[in-house]
């Protein structure tokens, strides 16, 4: 049986709307397995990115819990909770958000130096060695604005795994790509995944979804769906795509 690394129970986010309030996520019940490559899917506004926001603590739920390890964090403290998203947990987004002015190797190296947890050399090794694996090893010394979009995607997922979060969260990371970059990104969110990195996505793209082990599906903030999946492999993409795509029509996607 699987375990799970965090958990949403009558999970609630709203947000005051001219003198009223808008109801984004209604009672959200959803468990996130250790291991697993989750897909949050739904229509634009179902809440997707906000639910994510809520169990990463980017943003604070209004009602209900989420449990990491047995402790809310939206009961956490604003200094606790910011130490969690530092040590705890990984974080990717459409737009990089890489700061301009620092090299490729120093947005890497940044996150891991105000983690303490390792000396700097270690750390610098540790960039290294995921630079050479993301394929962005050649550009080290490059500032953002000077690789493509592509580039500093990858180079945005090394930052986002340089201090080994239990769970890495991603919000419409391929987004902003063509199809090239977009399957190289997956290619090595795939690869994360298969040594052990448990990945919560959100994503409006079939295709980006056909990694997943686990797509859930929202409507109005709530859970009305949930397909299951084997291990992925390009050999049976087309017919994952076809399966996906007869269940998102179920889902009157």
């Amino acid at each position: 049986m699987k375990n799970a690394i965090i958990s949403a129970k009558g999970l609630c986010k709203s947000f005051a709307h001219n003198g009223g309030q808008v109801h984004i996520l209604t009672g959200l019940d959803l468990d996130i397995y250790e291991g697993d490559f989750t897909v949050i899917m739904g229509a634009s506004g179902s809440g997707k990115s906000t639910m994510l926001y809520a169990l990463s603590g980017m943003d604070r739920a209004t009602g209900g819990e989420v449990l990491y390890h047995g402790e809310n964090i939206v009961k956490m403290r604003e200094k606790k909770l910011a130490a969690l998203r530092r040590t705890d947990f990984g974080f990717i987004f459409q737009q990089m958000h890489l700061v301009s002015n620092l090299s490729l190797f120093e947005n890497i190296t940044v996150p891991g130096y105000l983690n303490r947890t390792r000396s700097a050399a270690d750390t610098d090794q540790r960039a290294e060695q995921l630079m050479e694996q993301m394929g962005i090893a050649k550009i080290r010394t490059q500032l953002p604005s000077q690789c493509s979009g592509g580039e500093q995607q990858r180079c945005a997922i090394a930052r986002a795994v340089i201090n080994e979060p239990k769970l890495l969260f991603a919000d419409e990371p391929t987004g902003a790509l063509n199809k090239k970059n977009t399957t190289e990104v997956l290619d090595l969110l795939t690869e994360l995944n298969r040594s052990g990195q448990s990945i919560l996505m959100v994503t409006h793209d079939a295709r980006a979804a056909c990694r997943a082990s686990r797509i859930i599906y929202i409507e109005d903030g709530k859970v009305i769906g949930e397909l299951t999946l084997p291990p992925y492999t390009v050999q049976e993409e087309k017919s994952r795509e076809t399966q996906i795509g007869a269940w998102l029509a179920a889902m009157k996607w």
